[in-house]
């Protein structure tokens, strides 16, 4: 009886219910933050994670000026049917070079987490530009304007550079050869060591079926085709610990 007087009294005094509301949401706020200051770092590192290469880079710019993210999302979540259907859970580490995350919202399509390498390049030339030549119930928009349009390439070294600035570990040598090593990555008869030395398992492609030249379909697919492909969930230990 004595505590249900008690808890009257705190109802009907305005200023002490104030005050004892703040003392439980900052206890509440304290043990859910002090002990992010034991940890170096919040993101388990993975094996296999490296920054997009500038021909990746360039795909993810037009992935998020197209509004990608709108339809589908880069987010497996630890679910039964998600696993099963898409692969893997989505790991922190897998965003860390992501300025912003593609993480999305919704999924009008399919996640993307682990698109890459799932079909060929081929077959995402002919689903950007038909959807449903290949999905046939798809609702997707056509975007063949991407093939018959020239990547810019001229402003692909300032973009590592901002991104570098935001904590994306491109060096000085990423950045002095970015065009050259866009241009490497879309001609698989050019010379691509510095290429695979700088940014391992980069897959290097005539990602559009044109040699010509290189679009932005080259650069879209070629970031499409990384996605989920660089951490070996073989070898990951799901069991460690972030220190």
């Amino acid at each position: 009886m004595s505590i249900l007087v008690k808890h009257d009294t705190i109802e009907r005094n305005v200023t002490l219910l104030l005050v004892l509301s703040l003392v439980v949401v900052a206890i509440g706020g304290i043990v859910e933050i002090a002990p992010l200051f034991f940890f170096h770092n919040t993101i388990e590192k993975v094996d296999g994670m490296r920054p997009y290469t500038p021909l990746e880079l360039a795909g993810r710019n037009i992935y998020i000026r197209e509004g990608c993210y709108t339809c589908h999302s880069q987010m497996i979540r630890p679910f039964r049917d998600e696993v099963e259907r898409y692969g893997h859970y989505s790991l922190a580490a897998e965003s860390m070079y992501d300025h912003p995350f593609q993480w999305g919202s919704t999924r009008t399509g399919p996640d993307l987490a682990r698109v890459g390498d799932r079909y060929s390049s081929q077959w995402h030339v002919d689903h950007l530009n038909d959807p449903r030549a290949v999905v046939p119930e798809s609702i997707m928009p056509s975007y063949a304007f991407l093939g018959r349009t020239l990547l810019d390439t001229t402003l692909i070294g300032p973009e590592l550079v901002a991104n570098s600035r935001v904590g994306v570990p491109y060096d000085q040598a990423m950045i002095d050869n970015a065009r050259a090593d866009l241009f490497a990555q879309a001609s698989p008869d050019s010379d691509t060591t510095a290429l695979l030395e700088r940014y391992p398992k980069a897959r290097v492609e005539d990602f559009d079926g044109d040699p010509k030249r290189i679009t932005e379909m080259d650069a879209l697919i070629a970031y499409l085709q990384v996605l989920g492909t660089l951490v070996d969930f073989s070898s990951y230990d799901e069991t460690s610990n972030i220190r």
